[in-house]
């Protein structure tokens, strides 16, 4: 009687936790969403949490499963495997720092591709290239070595003697360029050239300012284009797709209402609000001034020229 009475307590707090946490900005990063469940030391069942950390590299890597249908409940987001690489200096130029980061990037897409050798691959850069924030995919298209056309130039021959993958690129735009879905255009292509697996590049939302340009995500779950800035399009993953997804994006926005929240909420509790009073004024501020108003630092030109370089060296390492 004892356990139930547990569990049902462990459901309260985790519910609860959930309901604190719909009217917060959003995020893409499943790591963050596991966060706001830290305060209450709640061990949400269903989804494991690991973390490793490298002194030398100073890289972080923190992996979410979410193993069942209860731990996507309360997380929020399909079942499968979430990688978070935390890099602080991602952003930087600091080539002899991105060596490292391409190779963790290429170390986790080969752990979720499984054996990649002489895998059809078809990499998919999402977003709008005339939208800064919004250019990681195609940017990372841009620097790619595709090799389709290759193979099917000089044979298999030509590809064994070159220890030569097999990837081609798309960058299907927007729906307001094109008129369709991206899922729409890669399904099309899908059914043309019959990849073994498709990876997806696109830019995320953060719920934290410090993990903008810095955080990479990957994960074998798909993605959803636009959900961290409210604009959900059709889901890109196995079910939609009918092939392997693999996502990969890195957060360039965060919700302007994030850098309004932290910083009320510190200021209000100073001056001895409670929790109620704080969350009531805030959500008052956002209806009235914020809205869906979105940040991105003001170095987003060259950070994301320099980061979709080191995404694409790291699907080159695994695919090309």
């Amino acid at each position: 009687m004892k356990a139930n009475k547990d569990t049902n307590n462990q459901e309260d707090s985790s519910l609860k936790k959930q309901d604190k946490t719909f009217g917060m900005p959003r995020t893409d990063l499943a790591l963050e969403v596991r966060e706001t469940f830290e305060d209450d030391n709640v061990e949400i069942q269903g989804v494991i949490l690991k973390e490793d950390y490298d002194k030398d590299k100073d890289i972080r890597v923190s992996t979410v499963v979410i193993k069942d249908q209860r731990g996507a409940d309360a997380m929020g987001k399909p079942m499968g495997t979430y990688i978070t690489i935390e890099a602080p200096k991602l952003k930087e130029s600091d080539e002899s720092y991105h060596e490292p980061i391409t190779s963790e990037i290429a170390k986790y897409i080969k752990e979720l591709a499984g054996d990649t050798k002489g895998k059809e691959v078809l990499i998919a850069g999402l977003g709008n290239r005339e939208v800064t924030p919004d250019a990681l995919g195609p940017q990372v298209v841009d620097n790619l070595f595709v090799t389709r056309h290759l193979i099917r130039e000089f044979g298999s021959e030509f590809q064994e003697r070159h220890h030569m993958g097999n990837m081609s690129a798309i960058s299907p735009g927007v729906m307001g360029q094109t008129g369709m879905e991206a899922s729409e255009v890669l399904r099309g292509i899908i059914h043309e050239t019959m990849p073994k697996l498709v990876i997806v590049i696109d830019a995320l939302a953060a719920r934290s300012v410090h993990r903008l340009n810095t955080t990479v995500q990957i994960t074998d779950t798909g993605i959803s284009p636009g959900s961290g800035v409210g604009n959900n399009r059709k889901a890109l993953n196995k079910e939609s797709l009918g092939v392997d997804v693999i996502a990969l994006g890195i957060p360039t926005v965060v919700d302007a209402a994030t850098i309004v929240n932290d910083t009320l909420e510190r200021f209000m509790a100073k001056q001895g609000f409670d929790e109620k009073q704080v969350d009531q004024f805030i959500h008052e501020v956002n209806e009235e001034t914020i809205g869906n108003m979105f940040v991105t630092p003001k170095n987003i030109d060259e950070s994301i020229k320099r980061i979709s370089y080191t995404v694409s060296e790291a699907l080159n390492k695994c695919f090309a």
